[in-house]
């Protein structure tokens, strides 16, 4: 329970409200995205907009990893290079309060993970009004199962999967992690996504019933709250997972992050960070360094050996 007034509630969750500059900072990541998408058109490597269910949003971005030194000359020397190991799959889910936003303006995380041996996968989803949150979640673990099916088309390792998002992507992050996989599909394992990172996430939705200028979009009532909050669910089984939250955002967004790990436990939820200096939106450029916590922290959720730089 939160000793705060429905106007102090609704202004912490209003991010555009606390960051008066969010749209320069949206801006850059559309300009780096599309400098992103600019240098991969020639690599053969990108596989834009697959569809991965019914509806029209129903799309993802995947990138293959790219090749290292080594295997790049192997193939310039001979007709038979050496098999590279199937790499980690990064499955990151955009945010935007599950009513806007799209997953092209992500496109900028990917140079980074691909050059470190990662495929990249950038799933859209249907928004808010026209879905439900429920509607939303189930979306996200049917493109997460066409990863699974698909991953080793494209170079990929379906046993590891590492999903991750921002904001209403963080909280989504959270119902993957929950999800109940052969009960969504038979062929699907108990345990076929267990590790994630949740950046800026969401996962107990009554105070947003307090937010004036959501709640008509997403129609919050005990029930779905209920329904839809990961932190008043029991961990799931082999789950590993992180939460990440700028040091400048609200306190709200401090203790979402810290009442996952308590509702989870700390076996589960392994790390409940800051990121120092960042705010609501730029927080996501921390996935580019390789100095900065989060970033070490996804790099050991793949699997992936230190970077060195």
């Amino acid at each position: 329970m939160i000793s705060m007034s429905p106007e102090s509630i609704s202004r912490a969750y209003n991010n555009r409200l606390l960051v008066p500059h969010f749209q320069d900072i949206l801006r850059l990541w559309d300009e780096r995205s599309a400098q992103a998408r600019d240098g991969l058109a020639s690599t053969g490597r990108a596989h834009w907009n697959l569809p991965y269910g019914p509806r029209p949003l129903n799309t993802l971005d995947l990138i293959q990893a790219e090749p290292d030194a080594q295997e790049v000359a192997d193939r310039r020397k001979t007709a038979q290079p050496r098999t590279r190991p199937a790499a980690p799959i990064l499955f990151f889910i955009h945010g935007g309060y599950w009513r806007m936003l799209d997953k092209s303006a992500q496109t900028f995380i990917v140079p980074t993970w691909s050059a470190r041996g990662a495929m990249v996968v950038i799933p859209n989803y249907s928004l808010a009004p026209a879905v439900t949150l429920a509607d939303i979640s189930l979306e996200v673990v049917q493109a997460l199962a066409w990863v699974w099916r698909n991953a080793k088309r494209f170079g990929g390792d379906p046993q590891r999967i590492v999903v991750a998002g921002h904001s209403a992507g963080g909280h989504l992050t959270g119902m993957a992690l929950s999800c109940l996989w052969p009960q969504l599909a038979p062929d699907l394992p108990p345990r076929m996504v267990t590790r994630g990172m949740a950046i800026s996430g969401l996962f107990d939705l009554d105070p947003l019933q307090h937010c004036e200028w959501l709640q008509p979009d997403i129609k919050l009532n005990g029930d779905r709250i209920a329904a839809w909050s990961p932190a008043r669910w029991k961990a799931p089984a082999g789950c590993e997972a992180v939460a990440v939250a700028g040091e400048l955002e609200s306190s709200e967004f401090h203790r979402q992050a810290a009442l996952w790990r308590q509702a989870w436990g700390p076996k589960a939820v392994r790390a409940v960070e800051s990121a120092p200096g960042r705010n609501h939106f730029d927080i996501l450029f921390d996935l580019l360094d390789p100095q900065t916590v989060m970033y070490q922290h996804l790099e050991r959720l793949l699997g992936l050996p230190k970077d060195g730089h």
